[in-house]
């Protein structure tokens, strides 16, 4: 087993549901790696960071180190690293005989996307996914989440998400923002960002569609909703890569 790869545990089927992670374990299957899923606790994330090495990806408010996952450690190497897209760039470099998810001298182009694809489409979003999204977490990262999130919105989670005249609003503008994206997607002429070619941007969008058809259910009205919308395009998505949503 070369790679370990550590993420946020929940009580979905699966376990996995954070889109974060999902975006490397998305490339790991894609690029058929061998990895180990290690579950660690939100709580947890911190202390076990600091005991292996592993980079804190950002800084909080108060300029103090802010540690997430995902991270991995490749045990080949002894390399431990951080964040979604340096971990994918760290796999391009480690792993050149496996799928590229840079083809075609995109490197460059793709490390923007998930930043123009969260700023464009997913900023309404949240109101709605992160609420729901608390309830799915084992106990102890369930406080953690619901504490640290509502610091953040200043209110108690079940006040977020916005309700009647305003609730229709904000997920009409959730549906445009990706109506952005799907012009992008219209200009390839195939079903991924490449056209036939599948690459970090659909991996990237995958994993973030995928929180939601895992966290509200493949049944709910919201992701039946979100399924079908521009002619069916984030659907087929999910369902074209499928064989890359296995849970190792």
């Amino acid at each position: 087993m070369t790679i370990i790869f550590y993420d946020i545990p929940s009580t979905l089927p699966g376990n996995a549901w954070s889109p974060n992670t999902w975006k490397v374990r998305y490339v790991l299957n894609y690029k058929g790696i061998a990895y180990k899923t290690e579950w660690v606790e939100y709580p947890d994330i911190e202390a076990h960071a600091k005991k292996l090495g592993i980079a804190p990806t950002s800084k909080k408010a108060d300029g103090t180190p802010s540690y997430t996952l995902p991270a991995i450690h490749d045990t080949t190497t002894g390399a431990y690293i951080s964040d979604s897209f340096p971990i994918v760039e760290y796999l391009e470099k480690t792993f050149p005989n496996t799928p590229s998810v840079f083809p075609a001298h995109t490197h460059g182009l793709q490390a923007t996307f998930d930043g123009a694809f969260v700023d464009g489409a997913l900023t309404p979003l949240f109101q709605f996914i992160l609420p729901a999204t608390c309830p799915k977490l084992n106990p102890r990262s369930e406080e953690y989440f619901r504490r640290t999130r509502e610091a953040t919105f200043g209110k108690p989670l079940e006040e977020v998400v916005p309700k009647g005249d305003a609730g229709v609003t904000e997920w009409a503008k959730f549906k445009d923002g990706l109506g952005k994206v799907d012009t992008w997607y219209a200009k390839s002429g195939g079903p991924f960002l490449l056209g036939s070619t599948v690459s970090w941007a659909d991996l990237d969008v995958a994993a973030w569609l995928i929180w939601l058809k895992v966290v509200w259910g493949e049944e709910s009205t919201q992701w039946k909703d979100i399924a079908s919308w521009q002619g069916g395009r984030w659907g087929a998505l999910i369902a074209n890569l499928k064989q890359y949503q296995t849970v190792v």
